[in-house]
């Protein structure tokens, strides 16, 4: 299991940071729990002051009364709850797509053409073998360009529920054609691949998830804010009346899955926030709506007396932000944090600073974790199998946040084990 923090600097900048990775002996939620309120204590972090927590869509993270997220609550309870919004975008639309017959089947038949190739080693390689000549043949021709990124002979990728880029990247098959020995599947195959059906959905298709898989790509950088991500997840929503009049009843599916998946009780405490970045009225913050989010979503954050003097500042900011061209013409919540810090503003708007730094902490994303799982392959390899599991969370750790283990001067660590009591060594 791994762990990622997710904070905001005294810059202004949000960060995430991979911590640790723990062995767990299940994946029941109390035991996800437990381990991962251990690390935290270990690192001498305060868990009541945890202001949001993210995990993917399964359901002993997400359940409302045992899961995960249902554990720390009752610990944290204003620790709010963010099911990863690419996952949750990936979800929907796999959704959508077994609701619509003709792509259901498309990717029925997808699975199966890529099952009859994958399948056999022989028959990939028969089939590299033939788009090899076929591209070599166009080479000579002068029909198309080689180059990095042009023409390669690459593999068919299998389909994952919650990674819409793998849909996207194997339905470019359109064009092969083979020879295979077992001669009743590529039969059927090329059937599927000859159909005018399955031509038409397929191009129909990429185009759709070309579009998705970069929503998706946006929503998973370390950089991104829930509230932009909102606002690129309603920016699909706020087109269902274009798709509506082209009589596209995949794209209304989707549209729907999207509503039904992204309404959740959190959506008020969003809707709250967005109050902070206005395109209606981008000089202005409705101080009535961030005075109700602070009383409802963060009581514990801000005394009584400090609720009242937010007000005050919210009204002085308003005036002070039509007079700074570098707080007005702010666009995201992102700038706004970073607006309060180059203008040196941030200690005379402190109580703004810190509503501002509590929405920015909430995650959109697994992206950090996902990769985590990435970086393990390197090092979790087969000559390696008996590497000790603080060993390994050790090297992952460094091979992670890289950018600051090679700030680190090596003597130093030298001198610092040389220190340690009862461990010293000659190095």
């Amino acid at each position: 299991m791994p762990i990622v923090l997710r904070f905001v600097d005294v810059e202004g900048i949000i960060r995430e940071r991979f911590l640790d990775l723990v062995h767990v002996r299940d994946t029941l939620s109390l035991t996800l729990k437990t381990n991962m309120w251990r690390q935290l204590l270990h690192y001498q972090f305060d868990v009541s002051k945890i202001c949001g927590q993210g995990y993917d869509g399964a359901s002993n993270m997400r359940g409302e009364w045992n899961g995960l997220q249902a554990l720390v609550l009752k610990d944290c309870p204003y620790a709010y709850y963010v099911h990863c919004f690419a996952h949750r975008l990936q979800l929907a639309l796999v959704a959508a797509s077994r609701e619509i017959i003709p792509v259901r089947q498309l990717f029925t038949n997808l699975i199966f053409l890529i099952n009859v190739v994958c399948a056999s080693s022989k028959h990939h390689d028969e089939l590299q073998k033939e788009k090899a000549t076929e591209i070599e043949q166009l080479l000579e021709l002068g029909e198309i360009e080689s180059g990095k990124g042009l023409n390669q002979v690459g593999t068919l990728r299998r389909a994952g529920d919650t990674r819409w880029g793998s849909h996207f990247r194997s339905g470019i098959i359109g064009d092969v054609s083979a020879t295979y020995s077992q001669r009743g599947d590529a039969d059927v195959a090329y059937c599927f691949l000859k159909s005018f059906e399955f031509v038409f959905i397929l191009h129909l298709i990429k185009e759709i998830m070309r579009k998705t898989d970069v929503l998706s790509q946006a929503l998973q950088k370390k950089s991104q804010d829930i509230l932009n991500a909102m606002e690129l997840v309603s920016a699909t929503k706020e087109s269902r009346k274009e798709f509506r009049n082209k009589g596209c009843d995949y794209l209304l599916v989707q549209l729907h899955e999207l509503n039904s998946r992204f309404n959740d009780h959190a959506m008020e405490l969003l809707s709250l926030s967005s109050t902070l970045v206005s395109k209606e009225h981008p000089k202005v913050i409705k101080v009535d709506q961030i005075c109700r989010l602070v009383e409802k979503y963060y009581p514990e954050d801000f005394t009584e007396q400090e609720r009242i003097q937010l007000r005050y500042q919210l009204e002085i900011f308003n005036i002070d932000m039509t007079k700074n061209p570098k707080l007005s013409g702010v666009s995201t919540i992102v700038d706004l944090c970073k607006g309060l810090v180059e203008t040196q503003k941030r200690e005379t708007y402190y109580l703004l600073d810190r509503v501002v730094r509590l929405i920015l902490t909430l995650p959109v994303s697994t992206a950090t974790t996902e990769r985590g799982f990435s970086a393990m392959k390197i090092f979790k390899n087969r000559l390696h199998n008996t590497m000790s599991d603080d060993f390994l969370a050790n090297n992952l750790v460094v091979y992670i946040e890289r950018e600051i283990a090679e700030n680190i001067d090596s003597k130093s660590v030298i001198g610092e084990f040389k220190n340690l009591k009862g461990r010293r060594a000659e190095l």
